[in-house]
């Protein structure tokens, strides 16, 4: 069996290494366009101003990483740290029916709903909750599954209390793969749904460094040049 490749960059890593410079999601919050999070991300990136403060994140991540990996001791759920953020890591294969591919098993409501309450009550908590598929079968339909998927995880926040102003959500497909997709072990890697966590004025800094905001239309951009 081929030795899979190295993990390769997930969002997070793109966001903070310079290495993904040129990496985009131009129409990342076109459906959630309504949403005051993504309307600040937006802004944030038409402004170019957002910053990090890198001691309060940490001190942020120093608070809540402990009692995470305490909330999920037990689960098939991984932990991990990276960089700005902590990752809690859903495998769709322990995860989601395997008959109704969208639909949450009941096994790990009440993990993500512990992630979801420890994060509701502190209001400077920020949540990006996105969805991945492997690269089989069809784009077009693994992009759909991926957001049913990460719209399944979204709503237990909801559910919870967490308001969309600290919450958004995104299937990206099989685009940030973790592994090689020509092993049956790489492809469930693939498979997952990445909860984000990180203070939220450091999650829109993050998000907007790498939204390209939507160019005028035609028309539009004729008549403002009258």
């Amino acid at each position: 069996m081929r030795t899979l490749l190295l993990k390769t960059a997930t969002l997070v890593l793109c966001l903070t290494a310079a290495g993904c410079s040129n990496f985009k999601f131009d129409n990342l919050f076109a459906f959630d366009k309504d949403k005051p999070l993504a309307q600040e991300v937006t802004e944030a990136a038409k402004a170019r101003k957002a910053k990090i403060d890198h001691e309060a994140t940490a001190a942020w991540l120093d608070k809540y990483e402990q009692r995470l990996r305490d909330e999920l001791k037990g689960s098939k759920f991984e932990v991990s740290r990276e960089e700005n953020t902590l990752i809690v890591t859903a495998p769709v294969d322990s995860s989601f029916n395997p008959d109704r591919p969208g639909l949450l098993m009941p096994a790990v409501l009440a993990p993500i709903t512990k992630v979801a309450k420890l994060v509701e009550a502190d209001p400077e908590t920020g949540v990006l909750v996105l969805g991945h598929a492997d690269s089989s079968g069809d784009d077009k339909r693994n992009r759909e599954l991926s957001q049913e998927r990460a719209s399944a995880v979204a709503s237990i926040f909801r559910l919870s209390g967490l308001r969309s102003d600290r919450l958004i959500h995104k299937g990206v497909g099989s685009d940030m793969p973790r592994a090689a997709n020509d092993s049956k072990e790489g492809r469930a890697l693939n498979r997952r749904v990445e909860v984000v966590l990180t203070q939220r004025h450091t999650l829109v800094a993050l998000l907007a460094r790498y939204v390209k905001p939507a160019e005028p239309k035609p028309e539009l951009a004729a008549s403002q040049s009258k």
